[in-house]
């Protein structure tokens, strides 16, 4: 048979039909083979499974996180000795004004809060270095910290706030810090601003 169109009456009516065949009688399709190209043959029939890498750990800062921890730990009061109703306010160099007036208005969302009321000393300093490590991973921006005023302390005065201060002071992640408004617990709390913010 011959490749090309071929009237087929069917009906009193005429119809084209095509060969589909080349000139010389084989199928125009690629076979199976010429489909799969080149195919590498195994030599086993094992599944080999690529184990997901585990995530890196960073161990010079939890050593400095660690030891920070400890000095705090081992004079939990700031040498200026604060009191119950002193404000904390801190900031790295360079931050710019109108950011720490947004601060200190209490203008920033709260991504997040951690109340310290109830903890000993190195319970709330555990917890804080582990509430700014989760905020910092989640991209918060602005937390609250509630470490109390202290009036139910001793005699020396407040244990956690001043804890608080000089913690935050060394943390890497921390930008500033200003003790909240009176609606937001005053000079017992204070708003946190994480790296990362751009104003």
């Amino acid at each position: 048979m011959q490749s090309g169109i071929f009237p087929v009456c069917s009906a009193g009516r005429t119809y084209a039909i095509m060969d589909q065949r080349d000139p010389k009688g084989e199928d125009p399709q690629p076979s199976f083979q010429e489909l799969m190209g080149e195919v590498k043959r195994l030599d086993h029939d094992r599944v080999v499974h690529r184990h997901p890498r585990p995530q890196p750990v960073p161990v010079q800062s939890r050593r400095d996180e660690a030891r920070v921890m400890e000095e705090l730990l081992c004079d939990p009061r700031d040498p200026e000795a604060l009191q119950p109703g002193d404000v904390l306010s801190y900031h790295r160099p360079g931050l710019r004004r109108p950011v720490l007036r947004k601060l200190r208005r209490g203008q920033y969302s709260i991504a997040a809060e951690l109340d310290l009321h109830g903890l000993g000393s190195e319970q709330a300093c555990h917890a804080l270095a582990e509430f700014i490590r989760q905020a910092s991973a989640l991209g918060s921006r602005c937390v609250r910290i509630i470490h109390g005023k202290g009036k139910r302390s001793s005699n020396q005065g407040p244990v956690l706030k001043p804890l608080v201060n000089r913690w935050l002071r060394r943390c890497d992640e921390v930008l500033a810090f200003h003790s909240a408004r009176p609606v937001d617990g005053g000079t017992g709390a204070v708003y946190v601003l994480l790296k990362g913010l751009r104003e």
